[in-house]
């Protein structure tokens, strides 16, 4: 079992972001699904980030990193878009925090700090010609941490939300695949 926190996008802890937290629970993981938004949930995404430009950017990174207080030391962040803020955030700064998986987003490393911690495993998914992440950044962040970038074709970019337009159930199911292995690279209880 790897312990995972598991932050939402734009849009807030909608459905697809649930499903996709409860498939990495059926395969015997444990996954915390932080609200950042107390219970909001919208329709488009330019509605989920005015939300999240009014409350502020790094009040929202902030309100995600006390859910790691109690997790462990062997804890994997992950994040949609707009969740892989904090998710990266903690990678960088938080002891105890073994990887990251990035959906949809991911920032220069020096945001967060001076470099990528070393023993912290990074895996960055983007679709190549998505308008809300950039590809040379993610490009950037993996070979400054040293990590996996998986590139899919196409413009979607919360594909791996079931609840979402851009769901895409061959993407979803790829990115599902590598992130539990990605996953069980880092169990806490073994090989």
């Amino acid at each position: 079992m790897t312990a995972v926190l598991l932050f939402h996008h734009a849009l807030g802890l909608t459905a697809g972001v649930q499903a996709f937290a409860d498939e990495l629970r059926a395969a015997g993981h444990e996954v915390v699904t932080p609200d950042l938004y107390d219970g909001a949930v919208y329709a488009s995404l330019d509605d989920g980030v005015a939300h999240a430009e009014q409350v502020g950017m790094d009040a929202i990174i902030e309100r995600g990193v006390p859910f790691a207080d109690g997790l462990g030391d062997r804890l994997v962040v992950a994040g949609f878009s707009l969740g892989t803020l904090p998710a990266q955030k903690l990678a960088q700064t938080r002891p105890g925090v073994v990887g990251a998986i990035l959906f949809a987003g991911g920032v220069p490393v020096s945001v967060f700090g001076d470099g990528w911690p070393a023993g912290v495993g990074l895996h960055v998914h983007v679709n190549e010609d998505d308008e809300w992440a950039e590809l040379d950044v993610a490009e950037e962040l993996v070979a400054a941490a040293g990590g996996e970038l998986f590139v899919y074709p196409g413009g979607g970019h919360l594909v791996a939300d079931s609840s979402w337009s851009d769901h895409d159930p061959y993407q979803a199911a790829q990115m599902m695949e590598r992130a539990l292995a990605f996953l069980d690279e880092r169990r806490g209880d073994g090989p």
